[in-house]
């Protein structure tokens, strides 16, 4: 089978092109003042954050894996004048600066090198790195952002996922986290790398994120819907994915709406092509509603009517879209207290390099000893400042390529 040159089908098929991001000076703008705002539960070590992260790619890359950086992607395409200008408008496009900042505030960015532009688009841009003027900037505190960062671009998966061979840029929930989608389009749209890519989604529709969205195989998508994903969001994207012929079957997943499920890969990932690690305080309990392809559905058709069964549990209604017998649960178990730990710290947000390899935190030791103990190998990363955002190995991580199983 010839491997495509950008896409995926799946969620174990073996990884060979993934977009990270190094966490870098944003990070540094974490302070116990506004990191709630920020959604980062605590003010991480950088420096720390940074080796993790650091040895967390020499892992991939020391499995075949090519890794692209967001922040050199990003310096590449602000070369392009179309670029510059989309990702200027989007970083001032703030009712608390008035047109008098707006304009300080493009005037400054316009005048940074396609490097420097970057870092200040990821990491913001503080009151007093900006001579300005106006009523706005005149009554800022010295440490407001005009521009603020965003420390959780770290999450790549978050801002993009691949269907086939698209891409859906998706709607980001939290408002800290809107500029994400318009850094992770103007990638799509203007490097050189994914020339003649189709975008699938867009951030102006209804919010979709990608840490919900799994291939569970090729044709079948789960999309858990909570706190970041709505119905609304589950539902575009499965009339998008029938319209373009990338699906037959959308399975949505109701989850928790609260922080420590925020989405569906924080409490379950694919390890094999039949098989998911799952925290065992739902495994009984999730549930799906499949939405299926008519016959006659075009492109983003809002009148056309989808086939809905259910709830019934997902494990037996992903199996049945899967056409497999059966979707075999890693059952961890876990005492409660135990599973609830490594639950919060990502022990079932594992990332597949190809099936039974998964890459997955050091720190949740008895999920991954069950993992071994069912036939999957695990490759152990160190996350302790990592995870201070709330997110693992899958969801610092965008595949690009995915070879078909």
């Amino acid at each position: 089978m010839i491997t495509p040159a950008l896409g995926a089908t799946s969620e174990v098929g073996r990884l060979r092109t993934v977009l990270l991001h190094r966490p870098g000076p944003e990070l540094r703008r974490l302070t116990p003042r506004n990191n709630d705002q920020l959604l980062f539960d605590g003010v991480p070590w950088v420096a720390r954050a940074q080796e993790e992260h650091d040895a967390f790619a020499q892992a991939l890359t020391d499995r075949g894996v090519e890794v692209l950086h967001v922040a050199t992607l990003l310096a590449e395409v602000l070369a392009s004048p179309a670029a510059r200008t989309e990702l200027i408008d989007a970083a001032v496009d703030d009712p608390r600066l008035g047109a008098t900042l707006q304009r300080d505030a493009t005037r400054h960015l316009a005048g940074l090198a396609p490097e420097d532009l970057a870092s200040t688009l990821i990491a913001g841009l503080a009151h007093d790195e900006l001579r300005g003027s106006g009523l706005a900037y005149q009554l800022m505190d010295r440490a407001d952002f005009v521009v603020p960062p965003l420390p959780n671009l770290l999450f790549t998966r978050d801002s993009s996922v691949w269907i086939g061979g698209e891409v859906a840029v998706t709607s980001l929930a939290m408002p800290a986290r809107h500029r994400e989608s318009t850094i992770t389009a103007a990638i799509y749209t203007h490097h050189p790398r994914f020339a003649g890519a189709e975008q699938l989604y867009g951030a102006e529709l209804e919010h979709l994120e990608g840490g919900d969205v799994l291939l569970l195989a090729e044709g079948v998508v789960a999309v858990g819907m909570g706190e970041r994903t709505t119905p609304g969001g589950a539902e575009r994207l499965a009339r998008r994915l029938f319209a373009r012929g990338l699906a037959h079957t959308v399975l949505v997943v109701p989850i928790a709406q609260e922080r420590a499920t925020m989405h569906l890969d924080t409490i379950a990932t694919m390890v094999d092509v039949d098989a998911m690690v799952m925290y065992p305080a739902v495994a009984d309990s999730l549930v799906a509603w499949t939405v299926r392809a008519p016959y006659d559905i075009e492109d983003d058709a809002d009148t056309t009517d989808l086939a809905v069964s259910g709830p019934e549990p997902f494990v037996l209604a992903a199996a049945a879209a899967m056409g497999i017998d059966q979707l075999r649960v890693i059952d961890t178990g876990l005492d409660p207290v135990t599973a609830e730990r490594e639950q919060w710290d990502d022990g079932n947000n594992t990332l597949a390099l190809a099936p039974r390899l998964t890459v997955a935190y050091e720190r949740n030791t008895v999920t991954n000893a069950a993992l071994e103990a069912a036939g999957i190998e695990v490759v152990r990363i160190a996350g302790s400042e990592l995870g201070s955002g709330r997110g693992g190995p899958r969801c610092m991580s965008c595949p690009i390529l995915r070879e078909p199983i």
